[in-house]
């Protein structure tokens, strides 16, 4: 009962100190985290070929950061735009490295409440030209979106909610947006073959559905199904397993995407080592719960 009633008054009274102390440690985090990236592109071996050559980690989970910036060079005409969903606090996503590090415009939008004030007051400082919103995206409220952006082909669009993502992907599509890069997160639990995603369901939390949480998203034969029906082209997925990248080939120099050639599938090392199981086996302990066929 105390701390219920003197949480408010200390948050009252020592927030202005409090918010130039987090949001110094939280420059600290993004001081290291530019230095990283910068440290493991130069490392690089780039082959123009191999999209896994061009991965480095700056504010990315994984090496996302390494091949959107090559692939955000190669367009033929780029508005230097994105939209991420699922940009969680701003230290770590797809799309960071681009509004911090390369001054790109875009919205970041963000579910979680306390999540997005983290995100608003890390990048709002950084970067005007990025707007951060707090939104639960479902497939109702995708006109909110389609209002709020500046380019209906945006250089990037990234979308990781850990649930709907299929459906939220199909329904951006649907309703006019053509990004020239896509970067999904993908489920590794379903294997490299089968072609399907959890059903949709509007408030959908992965948390208490699973306790390895692996029933959540799309496989990744589910979204080469679905992105080949917008004229999409999958050109990898990164080293660690959890996103997937799909290209608009008329966006970019056919001599440059004709040779690509990229992995197709890799399990998800977080969910392997969590779990001490093989895709195949957390796919058993998901087989019976409710799955949505992706058949055209």
């Amino acid at each position: 009962m105390f701390k219920a009633i003197a949480r408010p008054i200390i948050n009252k009274l020592f927030r202005p100190v409090l918010r130039p102390v987090k949001y110094i440690r939280y420059m600290n985090r993004i001081n290291m985290a530019i230095s990283r990236g910068a440290a493991t592109s130069a490392l690089r071996e780039i082959d123009v070929s191999t999209p896994n050559s061009w991965e480095f980690c700056g504010l990315s989970q994984n090496g996302e950061d390494g091949i959107i910036d090559f692939l955000t060079r190669k367009l033929l005409k780029p508005n230097r735009y994105f939209i991420e969903i699922g940009a969680g606090d701003g230290m770590e996503n797809n799309t960071s490295w681009l509004a911090i590090v390369r001054r790109y415009s875009g919205l970041m939008i963000e579910g979680n409440q306390k999540t997005y004030e983290c995100l608003r007051d890390l990048i709002s400082p950084l970067n005007q030209g990025v707007e951060p919103i707090n939104l639960f995206v479902n497939k109702e409220n995708i006109g909110i979106l389609q209002a709020r952006t500046l380019y209906s082909n945006p250089d990037l669009f990234s979308l990781d909610i850990d649930g709907n993502d299929y459906f939220i992907a199909e329904a951006v599509l649907e309703c006019g947006i053509r990004p020239k890069i896509l970067v999904v997160e993908y489920n590794s639990a379903f294997g490299p073959d089968k072609s399907m995603t959890i059903p949709f369901q509007k408030d959908f939390d992965t948390k208490p559905k699973h306790p390895y949480q692996h029933y959540y998203g799309c496989s990744i034969s589910g979204w080469k199904v679905l992105f080949s029906r917008f004229g999409y082209r999958f050109l990898t997925v990164e080293s660690n397993g959890q996103n997937a990248f799909f290209i608009n080939p008329n966006e970019f120099d056919e001599m440059f995407v004709q040779p690509l050639k990229g992995l197709n599938f890799q399990e998800n090392c977080y969910h392997a080592r969590a779990s001490k199981l093989n895709w195949e086996k957390q796919f058993d302990l998901i087989k019976d719960a409710e799955l949505f066929e992706i058949n055209y």
